[in-house]
């Protein structure tokens, strides 16, 4: 089973972009509280494709309060000068939880549109 569900608040602006055959793809980042070490945030990247990344990338901002319920997925690469990477991100469906306090912003579409 591979199911991962987190709150968190946006660490920067959702990023939109299409795959080629027209599907939206919204990526984000968010700190996660006391999954580091300690007291200490974690930061995972979050992608939400179709309707719901649109509606991520409409009406989400840094700061907001955000639930993700998804699947972890695993990435590796190599870099230019040969540096293997590797980085784990959540595919899956995102809920607008709460606007960042000085930020008077009212979703553009349903809140929580599915993945």
């Amino acid at each position: 089973m591979n199911t991962v569900s987190l709150t968190g608040r946006l660490t920067r602006d959702p990023e939109l972009r299409h795959l080629p055959d027209g599907t939206p793809v919204c990526q984000m980042r968010i700190a996660v509280d006391q999954m580091g070490r300690g007291d200490q945030a974690g930061y995972i990247n979050v992608t939400s494709f179709g309707p719901s990344g649109k509606a991520c990338a409409d009406t989400l901002a840094q700061g907001w309060l955000v639930g993700v319920a998804g699947r972890l997925d695993y990435h590796e690469w190599t870099t230019d000068d040969d540096a293997k990477r590797s980085a784990i991100e959540v595919i899956g469906h995102v809920d607008f939880l709460a606007a960042p306090k000085d930020t008077p912003t009212e979703p553009a579409e349903p809140v929580g549109a599915a993945a």
